[in-house]
């Protein structure tokens, strides 16, 4: 594993804009960064991290059958009582769901160590899927980059194919896409996912989630139609909570994600993974508040989190004693896990972070960010990779 310089393309910011990509830069420094790439060999991508993400894809499955069987668990898990039968119920379906992703400290040498799972609401789709692919092939085409040269990437292709195999189960309806108003990237991802949803047959209507209305347990949209199938780039903890929380057992609206997804959108998944699959390679000791002192001591250091947090909020990092950094952000009133301190790797005094998607069942590809800070967050960069070897 290597980060290379690498030369940009010299029209690559009118480029981005003429593909929708309006969040390249965001509050005048660069999201998207090919002034570098790291580059991959194929046995790093196979057995380091397509293989981990899948096995551990099986082991957050069989954590939503114990969650889902444990009312105590459900209680740990800050789900409010009123929405417990939603998600139970939900799962004892097996309402289908369409994508998640993976966070890895991993340096190319030992085994990746899952950070966190973000399984409700991930982005970083359109720049996984399709820009950094279409990097690849200019740069290929350009004699920048090996004809060999390949990518970990099929996620584009697996999110078309995903919503095929959905639509089966909702012919002739079609498939809401919404987000929250004010976020480009938000509006940038729902816009992503809904052209793959068209390029699958679908019919499609976007709108925001401030628009959603209700109409006697029916969620309507902005023209009263109803809505009876949704992908919704908002969290489910949101929703349980909003003022519309008392129709979504109700209602027969089908999401996307189903509401057991918010069981694995949940860091007290980590502690679970951890009680249930010990020492496993791929996972750190993590625990729940009664036994963070488990990890007071830990050589590493230990790491705080919110049952919520996301994009790198409200993240504390300590080490003998000392607080080594720290985010800020509106998370917490919910709850903490404290998972054992796993340092990013770092390469030309960045440290990087991996992202593994998931589709269905199935890894499909990564993405990688780098920041200077030990904490990834939302303004973090997005850099291409490449395989090779």
């Amino acid at each position: 594993m290597f980060r290379i310089t690498a030369k940009e393309r010299p029209d690559w910011q009118a480029q981005a804009q003429a593909h929708g990509f309006e969040f390249h830069t965001m509050y005048g420094e660069k999201y998207w960064d090919e002034s570098a790439y790291y580059q991959f060999s194929l046995k790093q991508i196979e057995q380091d991290l397509e293989a981990p993400s899948e096995e551990l894809h099986q082991m957050l499955l069989h954590v939503v059958e114990l969650v889902c069987n444990d009312e105590a668990l459900l209680q740990q898990f800050a789900i409010p009582q009123s929405q417990w039968e939603l998600v139970t119920r939900s799962w004892r379906r097996r309402d289908l769901a369409l994508y998640g992703r993976f966070d890895f400290s991993y340096d190319g040498k030992s085994p990746a160590k899952l950070l966190e799972a973000n399984y409700d609401t991930p982005t970083s789709l359109f720049e996984t899927g399709y820009w950094q692919w279409l990097w690849l092939q200019q740069q290929v085409d350009a004699g920048q980059l090996p004809r060999n040269a390949d990518q970990f990437n099929s996620l584009q292709e697996a999110l078309i194919e995903r919503f095929y195999q959905l639509h089966k189960f909702h012919r002739g309806q079609p498939l809401h896409f919404a987000c929250c108003k004010n976020s480009s990237e938000d509006l940038g991802t729902i816009q992503y996912m809904r052209s793959c949803a068209m390029a699958a047959g679908l019919k499609t209507r976007e709108g925001f989630i401030e628009d959603i209305g209700l109409i006697e347990d029916q969620f309507v949209d902005l023209q009263s139609q109803p809505i009876h199938w949704m992908f919704k780039l908002y969290p489910w903890e949101f929703m349980f909570t909003d003022e519309y929380s008392h129709s979504l057992t109700a209602s027969n609206t089908q999401w996307l994600e189903p509401a057991w997804k918010a069981i694995l959108s949940n860091k007290a998944i980590l502690p679970l993974l951890w009680q249930t699959f010990p020492n496993h390679p791929n996972l750190l000791p993590a625990y729940f508040e009664a036994d963070k002192s488990k990890l007071q001591h830990h050589p590493s250091g230990y790491v705080k989190k919110p049952l919520f947090s996301r994009e790198g909020a409200n993240i504390d990092i300590y080490r003998h004693g000392q607080l080594l950094a720290q985010s800020s952000g509106d998370y917490g009133a919910e709850g903490y896990i404290y998972q054992a301190y796993h340092a990013l790797p770092e390469f030309s005094d960045m440290r990087t972070l991996i992202g593994s998607w998931m589709v269905g069942d199935n890894a499909v590809g990564i993405g990688v960010r780098e920041d200077s800070s030990l904490i990834t967050q939302d303004l973090s960069r997005f850099l291409p990779h490449i395989i090779l070897g």
